[in-house]
């Protein structure tokens, strides 16, 4: 039960900070706004809890995922006030608060980043580079077989 209040309080103060990044950069402040992140929060919730419980070995991004398509397909009872309110958050206001906290927990793990040497970083910047080419180089394909350029 104490996990759960932590899970809780700690996706309320993302919430928080994603409603106000959400003010803030997308001039996007809507009622329509809160209870679509009680939504999302309350998914989120629900998957960590499932992944705590449920004896499958499955990660609760899954569970989340899983969620979050059940309950935005048509069919599903409430779907249409469920996905309206929901995309009142912008993307980039969720991810923002959430990139923070990986920095910060990168951060808190600096000796044992530091402990794999130089030549993780050299992977990890050839990593990122080869993600970054591969992306643009997929894009470039699309966009010249469907004419945009």
């Amino acid at each position: 039960m104490k996990k759960i209040i932590e899970w809780t309080i700690i996706l309320l103060i993302f919430g928080g900070i994603t409603l106000v990044g959400n003010m803030i950069g997308y001039q996007i402040y809507s009622p329509a706004a809160v209870p679509g992140m009680l939504i999302l929060i309350a998914i989120a919730l629900l998957g960590m809890i499932m992944e705590e419980y449920i004896p499958v070995n499955i990660p609760a991004v899954g569970y989340i995922a899983l969620i979050g398509i059940i309950v935005s397909v048509p069919w599903f009872p409430g779907s249409g006030v469920i996905v309206e309110w929901t995309s009142q958050i912008e993307l980039l206001a969720i991810t923002t608060p959430i990139l923070a906290y990986a920095g910060i927990s990168i951060g808190r793990n600096w000796t044992d980043f530091t402990k794999m040497g130089w030549r993780a970083i050299v992977v990890a910047i050839l990593v990122f580079i080869g993600t970054f080419l591969g992306s643009a180089l997929i894009a470039e394909v699309i966009l010249r077989i469907q004419g945009i350029i």
